[in-house]
């Protein structure tokens, strides 16, 4: 297995991102730690010494950044061996030491809220929290040697095996069907360090056997599954195959195929996925662009997932997505001038980036945040054996203690098309140096000592074998061109590359107010008609793209390009996405041909998804807990999950559940939902404001059959108020029908 340098032996040297390492240190200990400690304290019954944080830290889900927040002291300590980091580290520690109970319980919230998960009561998602806890943990313990990690961690892992010991198979398929983060991962990570068979047999009973078999076997049924509910399982699917090896082939070749699942048929051009949080149908990617795409944490989660897979396999693909992503979608997705980051980042032309506040959100992402910009330097070298894998162009260092041989990259990719190398050796050394052939690359030479020197090529690596001595160098020289990618679904839907980056165009700051989703979650908003589509002149769109080194023109002296032939070529201006962070921008763009059918159409189709958006007053995502819970989710007997590609909740004999919804005042308001019937016999009720809307009947639909439902909402029931209360109530001996997918309020 291809082996990874501790984050000491690697120094990053450049400087955009030094600051970005920089950014993230100070806002870490920029924190209250006694305010992140706050309900670990009430929870053990302690008196607090400070009122906790706000935002996701005063609800259900309180305590998730403490996970985030130790994996990042952690990592950011082994990169610059700050004492004071180190300190910090230990008074967290100390603490949390203090508000584990005596049978290894430790959390922000009481015990009950696992007991809601098996009796199938609402509760936002206990077991992902606890998992960002224990990997914490793990991490502290891993990469710093405390201790005091390691005996906290190891007794919450006995927690986990003694409640999950008492699970029945009905209980476990009620838990793994809400989401559970990689609970999986983390207790096959724990394993590892205290080789401890509970811990072992704990983390099987979170893997999702159902899931992986499908996937095994290349069924894509990814269609409507949350995203960052699922790449996590995944991630402890492979770490189980690296704590067995060989025995556990089904494991790894499950992990590989779902991740060319995900980077094939689910994946922008920055290697993120998703729209609002889930996956979509295999390669529908154009028709699903909008402001909530790619959230930064399944991208997170993916470069884990791509980096563990390299490592086993080394299979060049999996570090030509690393890096990718890696520059197009992480660093993308930090100020760099605040530090703060972002939730989603919308491939829909037009919005802008928002980023969270240092102490008001506390968004998942905001903790993957502190983790993403602290092991910067993680992923630039490997080594096997002789073998020194360079896997990214940037300015850095790596220092091989075995070998006593230091490398020094300078790099200015692609503003310049060459990386230089310089070794520092303490005596001669044999060493292969494999250097990754980009898949952006066009060509690639390679001199040493200023001489064409000759290298042979294995699995996508170019290899220079050699003695190497106290300051040789190496120049390794790259063919960088423009480039585009379409969407699967749309061929004429373009984004435009130059070397490794992905580029937008500024569409300046006019009314770039923002709204929210979810919990407290917020989002960009258009308010304007912003033009997204780019029109051909005198030549077809199929003769453009195949000439678009002609047609996309990089400015002398500058990473900047504008187009020729269309009708924006004096307006746009293409620059790094990763850069583009005060105005609004357009990564894809509509290719047209002026007065064609298709440009008309296209015309038309855009001003019905206009109206049908402006339309929606509110809605809800069926079976995501942070979607159910913005909207004061109650509820009895009722369960959600997956099936057939879609979300569900329903209640069983007697049960219900409501939401409350916004409505509008001054017009019509309609409700909208879906449901199958699933196990319904007969017939289930609707109520808005506990007055009866609809019955609906079964009758002779079948199981799956899809029936779409759209009310009036009687002005009379909600008169001067701002929402409706929509009740979903089972009749007695009787189910109501899966309601899946969307539940919407909208005007006319």
């Amino acid at each position: 297995m291809i082996k990874s340098f501790l984050l000491s032996q690697v120094r990053l040297l450049d400087p955009y991102m030094t600051n970005a390492f920089q950014k993230e240190t100070k806002y870490l200990m920029s924190f209250h730690p006694d305010k992140l400690l706050s309900c670990f304290r009430k929870t053990k019954g302690l008196v607090p010494k400070e009122d906790n944080y706000t935002g996701w830290e005063d609800t259900e889900i309180r305590g998730h950044t403490m996970g985030h927040y130790l994996s990042a002291l952690a990592q950011a300590y082994t990169s610059n061996q700050d004492i004071t980091i180190y300190d910090r580290l230990q008074y967290m520690l100390d603490e949390l030491a203090l508000c584990q109970f005596e049978h290894g319980y430790l959390s922000a919230f009481p015990e009950e809220f696992f007991d809601r998960v098996e009796q199938g009561k609402p509760v936002w998602v206990p077991w992902y929290t606890l998992h960002k806890i224990i990997a914490g943990l793990n991490t502290v313990y891993t990469l710093t040697q405390m201790e005091s990690a390691l005996t906290i961690v190891s007794k919450l892992g006995d927690w986990v095996y003694d409640r999950t010991d008492k699970w029945t198979p009905e209980i476990q398929a009620k838990v793994l069907s809400v989401e559970y983060g990689g609970m999986n991962d983390c207790l096959y990570e724990l394993y590892k360090i205290t080789h401890i068979e509970k811990h072992r047999i704990a983390a099987h009973r979170f893997d999702e056997l159902s899931l992986f078999s499908k996937i095994h076997d290349g069924i894509d049924i990814l269609n409507n599954r949350h995203a960052n509910t699922t790449i996590p399982k995944f991630l402890g699917a492979l770490n189980r195959y690296m704590v067995y090896g060989e025995s556990e082939q089904y494991f790894l070749d499950t992990c590989k195929q779902f991740w060319d699942f995900v980077t094939e048929n689910h994946s922008y051009i920055t290697g993120g996925n998703s729209e609002w949080e889930h996956f979509g149908e295999p390669d529908i990617l154009d028709a699903e662009r909008s402001e909530t795409n790619c959230e930064t944490c399944n991208t997170y989660n993916m470069l884990k997932l791509s980096r563990s897979l390299f490592q086993i396999t080394g299979d060049k693909k999996y570090s030509d997505f690393y890096e990718n992503t890696f520059l197009n979608a992480i660093l993308s997705s930090q100020n760099p001038e605040t530090g703060m980051t972002m939730y989603f980042q919308p491939m829909a032309t037009g919005y802008f980036k928002v980023y969270s506040k240092p102490f008001e959100h506390f968004w998942c992402c905001t903790g993957t945040g502190m983790e993403n910009f602290t092991k910067l330097n993680d992923s630039l070298y490997f080594y096997d054996g002789d073998k020194l894998y360079v896997n990214m162009y940037l300015s850095s260092s790596v220092h091989w203690e075995d070998k006593k041989v230091t490398v020094t990259q300078d790099s200015d990719i692609p503003n310049t098309d060459k990386a230089h190398f310089t070794i520092s050796a303490e005596k001669d050394t044999e060493l292969s140096l494999c250097f990754r052939i980009p898949d952006w690359s066009k060509g690639i030479r390679i001199s040493i000592n200023d001489m064409p020197a000759s290298f042979t090529s294995e699995n996508g690596y170019l290899i220079a074998n050699r003695i190497w001595r106290d300051q040789d160098t190496i120049e390794v020289s790259f063919q960088i061109e423009v480039s585009f990618s379409s969407l699967p679904d749309n061929e004429n839907a373009v984004a435009f590359t130059y070397g490794p980056l992905v580029l937008s165009a500024g569409l300046g700051t006019e009314t770039m107010d923002i709204s929210t989703t979810g919990v407290m979650v917020n989002i960009p908003k258009k308010n304007m008609d912003v033009k997204d589509y780019i029109v051909i002149k005198s030549e077809s769109i199929d003769s453009w793209k195949k000439d678009i080194a002609k047609n996309l023109i990089k400015t002398e002296g500058k990473l900047e390009f504008k187009l020729e032939g269309t009708d924006e070529d004096n307006r746009l201006i293409f620059t790094p996405h990763f850069q583009q962070h005060t105005q609004r921008y357009g990564i894809y763009w509509i290719l047209v041909e002026d007065n064609s059918e298709a440009f008309l159409a296209y015309i038309v189709a855009k001003q019905h998804q206009e109206l049908v958006k402006a339309a929606e007053i509110d809605s809800i995502q069926i079976g995501n807990d942070q979607y159910e819970l913005s909207h004061q989710i109650l509820g009895k007997d009722t369960e959600s999950g997956d099936r057939d590609g879609y979300h569900y909740r329903f209640a069983k004999s007697n049960g219900w559940f409501s939401y409350e919804l916004k409505i509008c005042k001054e017009e019509d308001t309609y409700l909208q939902f879906r449901y199958m019937p699933g196990d319904c016999r007969e017939s289930f009720l609707v109520f808005v404001n506990d007055v009866p809307l609809s019955t609906e009947n079964r009758d002779n639909k079948s199981w799956r059959e899809v029936t779409e439902c759209t009310y009036l909402i009687p002005k009379e029931l909600y008169s001067d108020k701002d929402t409706v209360t929509v009740k979903f109530l089972a009749q007695s001996q009787d189910n109501t029908g899966r309601i899946i997918e969307l539940i919407k309020t909208t005007k006319k």
